[in-house]
């Protein structure tokens, strides 16, 4: 008898075996329902074969297969199981992440029927006069004679469901269904309008992205913002359509881009599909269906779209490809970039990563001949670049970090009916300790790295080396006392503007203020009516979003980006600056930018102002290549939890023997650890971690395979939880 190898949604790195009873045929990608426990789950048949490592009589045999073809694309199927052990993560977890919940809960891989109401032979003979009583049935019957009505039709009609089921009641009418028809709108796909009119660059771009369209090529589509990266990717669209093929457009926080949706819904009498959580679970599986009948043309969706199966993908666009919302923080820690790439190569099509700032490993595949770049340098329209300034912080009476020359400044720019926007950058940043007075900064001895404060402690600790050392009194370069933690969160700011502008709508939009349904939108549209004058934010607001009236911009800790002890704060504020400051000022109004920092003379920051995001993606990727940082270099992190601050730094050290054990360590891996993590408590539990780093990837991969299959052999390992992060992008 066949044995099925089924996947579970249980946090277990392997499959479960079942007898496949004769008569019930599956394949590996089809659901079916098995005893697991004392209850029934859903799982996934991952393989069939004729053992078991279990002796068959022991096997209870699966109760119910749900689909006779696989629920996945081959494609995806392919990808998903290449996924699990590259992540060395629990193959049902992400299996199941892939699909669409009511798929997850056993729900038919099918179209929902189309229910609609007709009426009955006795219907149609009846005189339709006996029912003058009921005007409501009159009217029901009379337009059900005209022919079938479809049941969602009914709320835009004169009479109700009840009157249609009063006639179901006396036998004149009945209710039935029919699978709803595929619509194809390969048939009639014309671009309405004339074409989009290219400059040579976009020109150049769609020219060269179109020659490579029968094969998997990957294009880095650098461009600054307003040079016009949507047309490009919606001219691309139109050649591929025009094939017949479809397109998946990926994008980071889907409600920060409506416009975006808008633009390609107007370009193409195709079927546009939009995949965001905003979505309830029928709605979603509906959209998932359409892109693998070949019913939707396009996709457009954040990072789990990229699980979607299609009849027949001609391209993948992944816009603001540097954007950490890519990366999943929770659970499965993937990367839908890194994952997209994989998936053009096996699909054997093109994909477009667009940025006016490419992640630093997006540029070092540039270098390695892996991508192809192509540069737009023209700005859109005559929109003028922003004018620059830098506040020297030090000495200066700040309220509430901010310095007198700034609130002078956003005083001037709200008198000339104007908006402001300040931004903070808090997330992920690590607080250093800073002398207000002179600018020194607490710096680890041994490493070149920065202390990160921990108040909580009341020490400083190196997050490279582990030493640690108390909190000074004063200064020990200049003897002040003014010894301040660089940085301020979004809430404190609002407090504090309140009173010193009573006059003027302030605005906070962040992760904490945009958590409910349409709440972003909302905050947005207000912006546009011209409701809120200074608007206070994180990175949210510097995505796409466009603003005419704000002319001042101004960064406050931009020190908390260039010290931290995140290798990759710096190329965050980069990015976070260059997307900023093309916010300042479009429509003819001249925009200014203002940065407040206590070390005007950083030489990354001097790049940045005066060279601009190129120059200082170079120096930034000749920084790293120095300190054998990623991308030179593969990291994996390892974060354990516990209620009582002692079983998790255990078992990482557990981990790190056993690691440094492994017959493929060699001198090339290097272990750093265990150390709390830049954020040691969430939620009452204390967080430990230890990084392994390796300049080969595959080797790494090996090291971790290996040590992986041990880890239950720990004393610790059960008494933690413990997650493990593969191309980490939080320290």
């Amino acid at each position: 008898m066949s044995v099925a190898h089924v996947a579970l949604p249980v946090p277990l790195p392997r499959t479960f075996d079942y007898l496949l009873p004769e008569g019930i045929p599956v394949k590996a990608g089809c659901r079916v329902r098995v005893p697991f426990g004392k209850q029934e789950r859903i799982g996934i048949v991952v393989s069939v074969s004729e053992r078991s490592e279990l002796p068959l009589a022991e096997l209870k045999p699966v109760a119910e297969a749900l689909d006779s073809e696989p629920v996945f694309s081959s494609t995806v199927w392919r990808m998903l199981l290449w996924a699990a052990d590259y992540y060395h993560h629990p193959i049902g977890d992400v299996l199941f992440h892939a699909l669409p919940i009511m798929l997850r809960q056993g729900k038919p891989a099918s179209a929902a029927p189309m229910w609609y109401w007709f009426a009955t032979e006795q219907g149609q003979a009846l005189d339709i006069n006996s029912l003058k009583r009921s005007p409501k049935q009159q009217q029901a019957l009379a337009a059900l004679r005209q022919g079938k009505i479809w049941r969602y039709q009914v709320a835009e009609l004169e009479f109700n469901d009840a009157a249609l089921q009063a006639l179901r009641g006396k036998g004149l009418a009945e209710l039935a269904c029919e699978a709803p028809a595929i619509i194809d709108w390969r048939t009639s796909f014309a671009v309405p309008g004339e074409r989009l009119r290219l400059n040579t660059e976009q020109a150049t771009a769609v020219g060269a992205i179109h020659s490579a369209s029968d094969r998997f090529s990957a294009w880095l589509l650098a461009g600054i913002t307003g040079s016009g990266k949507t047309e490009v990717y919606l001219s691309v669209l139109e050649n591929v359509l025009a094939q017949g093929r479809q397109a998946l457009v990926m994008v980071p926080e889907i409600g920060l881009t409506p416009q975006t949706i808008a633009r390609f819904r107007q370009r193409f009498n195709a079927p546009v599909e939009v995949l965001h959580s905003g979505l309830n679970d029928s709605e979603r599986l509906a959209s998932w269906l359409k892109a693998k009948n070949g019913e939707a043309a396009i996709v457009i969706g954040t990072r789990s779209s990229l699980f979607t199966p299609f009849k027949d993908l001609g391209v993948i666009v992944i816009d603001e490809e540097h954007d950490s919302s890519y990366k999943q923080q929770e659970g499965w820690r993937y990367h839908a970039r890194d994952l997209a790439v994989w998936r053009a190569h096996s699909e054997q099509i093109p994909i477009i990563l667009g940025s006016a700032t490419p992640a630093l490993e997006t540029l070092y595949n540039v270098r390695q001949r892996k991508y192809r770049e192509l540069k737009l340098t023209k700005r859109a329209g005559n929109a003028r670049p922003a004018q620059q300034h830098v506040l020297d912080l030090k000495g200066q009476q700040l309220q509430a970090g901010l310095s007198p020359a700034l609130i002078n400044r956003m005083r001037q720019h709200l008198q000339a009916d104007n908006q402001v926007i300040l931004f903070l950058n808090r997330r992920g940043f690590a607080p250093a300790l800073l002398c207000h007075d002179c600018g020194w900064i607490a710096e680890c001895p041994r490493c070149d790295s920065y202390y990160t404060l921990h108040q909580a402690q009341h020490h400083l600790r190196c997050h490279h080396c582990d030493s640690q050392r108390p909190i000074p009194r004063q200064c020990p370069s200049c003897g002040s006392t003014h010894l301040v933690p660089v940085g301020l969160g979004t809430e404190q700011l609002e407090q504090a503007l309140a009173p010193m502008f009573p006059d003027v709508p302030i605005s906070r939009i962040d992760r904490d203020t945009t958590s409910r349904k349409g709440a972003l939108e909302q905050y947005l549209a207000d912006v546009h009516r011209g409701g809120a004058r200074i608007l206070i934010g994180t990175q949210m607001l510097a995505k796409g979003h466009h603003f005419p009236d704000v002319t001042l911009v101004s960064l406050l800790d931009v020190d908390g980006a260039l010290f931290s002890a995140d290798f990759r704060s710096a190329e965050r504020f980069a990015q976070l600056y260059t997307q900023v400051s093309g916010r300042a000022g479009r429509a003819g109004k001249q925009g200014e930018v203002i940065l407040q920092t206590h070390h005007p003379e950083h030489p990354l920051l001097q790049t940045l102002l005066y060279k601009g995001y190129d120059a200082f993606a170079e120096q930034a990727l000749a920084e790293r290549q120095t300190m054998q940082l990623p991308p030179w270099t593969s990291h994996v992190l390892i974060r354990a939890e516990d209620h009582n601050n002692q079983q998790a730094p255990l078992f990482l050290q557990q981990l790190r023997n056993l690691l440094q054990a492994s017959p493929l360590a060699d001198d090339k891996l290097w272990v750093l650890g265990p150390v709390p993590a830049l954020a040691p408590k969430r939620g009452g539990r204390w967080r430990w971690q230890i990084l392994l780093q390796h300049p080969s990837r595959i080797r790494l991969q090996h090291i971790v395979s290996g040590t992986l299959a041990l880890i239950n052999t720990l004393p610790e390992a059960r008494k933690v939880k413990w997650v493990l992060d593969v191309d980490p992008i939080e320290g």
